[in-house]
């Protein structure tokens, strides 16, 4: 078996739940590629070792660089917040190396376009790129694709798409990066946005070609955080805080090329909320929700069937026929969050081998860039916008 070297770049939140992935893929998949976490990446020597140490890395370094120069390295994984993935993917690219970008993959349309253009042009090198949104690899969400695409709800008509968290409510919650314009790029709108644009696009294999969208931040300066090195306070503020320069809530109507509309919600105001999120498509022969409070479940209504039957089913994805569950444990046994990574690394891994493009690709997280865009842009004007079109597969 061959070996599929992986460098990462980020130790944090995406980065335990990557390396969780790579330690287990190999273990729960039969694969032509064995994947080896040859090091990773962080700023600070100390944290950075003791990352390796726990997530199962064999080596560590403090700068990217030397993860995309090193021979030992065949992929580079990158875990690190927005305003860096441009410039470490495109390194990489040119470097030789595959590349898994976390969403969204950048913080700019322009950084986007650039970056899925070095992906076209190593594609024709035998490169290959894939964007990090993970939601599409729970079983349920790829059941549901599966279940539209054949036809089991026919024409859709309805999307509603929310995205709920609560983690700021607090006032006095710090000015973390994800707070910040310069390096996140949006708040909540890319943040868990970018999740709910991708995965309905996904499950319905339609695009949103137009939007009217409206943001809020409802605390608008915040208390520095202890490690805020460089950062300086407002000028008119509280000693010690800083301006808040994302959107706390974005909210947007669509329509999509199918025919379909569309509402979207995404906030991390919904009080009591962790991480809600939902998805429901109606459409002329029935209709179909997800949760992912209850990520192991469909909900299914046939409206086909005699009225004397009808009714919304609760479909358990546990069956081995289900995707991606064979490799999983017996009927009955739900999985976790966390094997939507092992999902995702099993699905690059596998593409890698053979030579296809994995998805979603560069190109495909491009157009997710381009309606996170038009909302901003919506947002701003009060108008509605319409999304530019890019050549991508969905």
């Amino acid at each position: 078996m061959g070996q599929l070297r992986v460098g990462m770049v980020g130790h944090a939140f995406m980065g335990a739940a990557h390396s969780q992935a790579w330690r287990t893929v190999n273990h729960a998949f039969d694969l032509p590629l064995s994947a080896r976490m040859s090091v990773v990446c962080g700023r600070d020597e100390k944290r950075v070792a003791a990352a390796a140490a726990t997530l199962g890395w064999e080596s560590h370094a403090t700068d990217w660089r030397e993860v995309v120069a090193r021979d030992d390295v065949d992929l580079v994984d990158i875990c690190t917040p927005g305003d860096t993935h441009a410039e470490i993917a495109l390194a990489a690219l040119a470097a030789g190396k595959h590349v898994l970008c976390e969403k969204p993959l950048a913080n700019s349309v322009a950084e986007a376009r650039e970056m899925a253009a070095a992906a076209a042009a190593a594609q024709t090198r035998g490169v290959r790129t894939m964007c990090g949104f993970n939601y599409r690899r729970v079983p349920a969400v790829a059941l549901m694709r599966r279940l539209v695409a054949a036809g089991r709800i026919g024409a859709v008509r309805h999307i509603r798409a929310v995205y709920l968290q609560d983690w700021i409510v607090d006032p006095e919650f710090p000015l973390v990066w994800r707070l910040r314009r310069d390096v996140a790029g949006s708040g909540a709108l890319g943040d868990i946005g970018a999740h709910i644009v991708d995965l309905t696009q996904y499950v319905t294999g339609a695009r949103i070609t137009g939007v009217s969208a409206l943001t809020e931040t409802f605390v608008r300066e915040r208390p520095l955080p202890a490690d805020a090195a460089g950062l300086s306070a407002t000028g008119n503020g509280r000693a010690g805080s800083g301006e808040v320069t994302v959107d706390d809530a974005a909210l947007f109507l669509a329509r999509l090329d199918g025919g379909a509309i569309a509402t979207y919600e995404a906030t991390r105001f919904a009080t009591g909320r962790k991480n809600g999120l939902r998805v429901e498509l109606n459409g002329s022969l029935g209709s179909v929700a997800f949760d992912f409070e209850r990520m192991n479940e469909l909900e299914f209504y046939d409206a086909t069937a005699p009225s004397s039957e009808q009714g919304f089913t609760r479909i358990l994805v546990t069956e081995p026929d289900h995707p991606y569950m064979a490799a999983w444990w017996p009927a009955g046994h739900p999985i976790g969050y966390e094997h939507s990574f092992t999902h995702e690394v099993r699905d690059l891994i596998a593409a890698i081998a053979v030579g296809d493009d994995p998805a979603p690709s560069f190109a495909d997280a491009l157009q997710v860039q381009l309606v996170l865009d038009a909302v901003e842009r919506s947002a701003a004007t009060s108008a509605w916008v319409p999304v530019e079109a890019e050549l991508a597969s969905v």
